[in-house]
């Protein structure tokens, strides 16, 4: 009889380990499901993976996540034109004007756009969350035609523009799903 209860025992257990990496096989199958329906995969795979949170992540959690890259994005730029306003490079009043109004730019992507994207998202108002990341990548474009030269925020303005449009594509993904 303990032979029997062993052995059982031992059969269960295998069986529990033996479906612990189809689990997490399965979400890493849904970020790259996921993923596949934005214009930027590799952005988008990069950026969940990166996140512990993902691993046991729903797709709301992954829009959710992709908010707080946008955020953190939003927020290195900002505090690099921040940078650039302080140094000689904002004396040419042309470029001084031009980062003042990416500064502003900025300044509604972290205190607006971002904001609302997350209360929309916890209110289940998709259309309004996709809506926010839209404007979030509008801004980062607006900054960077801004320049009468070469703009010293390329990099930056596209990372925000991409990262913006990833948000309202999973936004999306969400919005079909509970649509009926």
């Amino acid at each position: 009889m303990k032979i029997l209860i062993v052995i059982l025992f031992a059969f269960l257990v295998c069986q529990a380990n033996a479906f612990r990496p189809i689990l997490l096989l399965g979400n890493q199958n849904l970020i790259e499901r996921t993923c596949k329906q934005t214009p930027f995969y590799d952005l988008c795979i990069w950026s969940l993976k990166s996140n512990p949170e993902s691993r046991d992540a729903s797709v709301k959690k992954l829009a959710q996540i992709m908010v707080d890259s946008l955020k953190t994005k939003a927020t290195e730029t900002f505090d690099l034109i921040d940078e650039l306003l302080q140094d000689g490079l904002a004396l040419d009043p042309e470029m001084q004007k031009a980062l003042t109004s990416c500064a502003e730019r900025y300044n509604v992507i972290i205190r607006g756009d971002v904001p609302e994207i997350n209360a929309a998202l916890k209110t289940g108002d998709y259309k309004f969350a996709a809506k926010g990341a839209n404007d979030a990548a509008i801004e980062a474009n607006s900054c960077e035609i801004e320049f009468p030269t070469k703009s010293p925020l390329t990099d930056m303005n596209k990372v925000v523009h991409d990262v913006s449009v990833v948000v309202a594509s999973i936004v999306k993904i969400i919005q079909t799903k509970f649509s009926f």
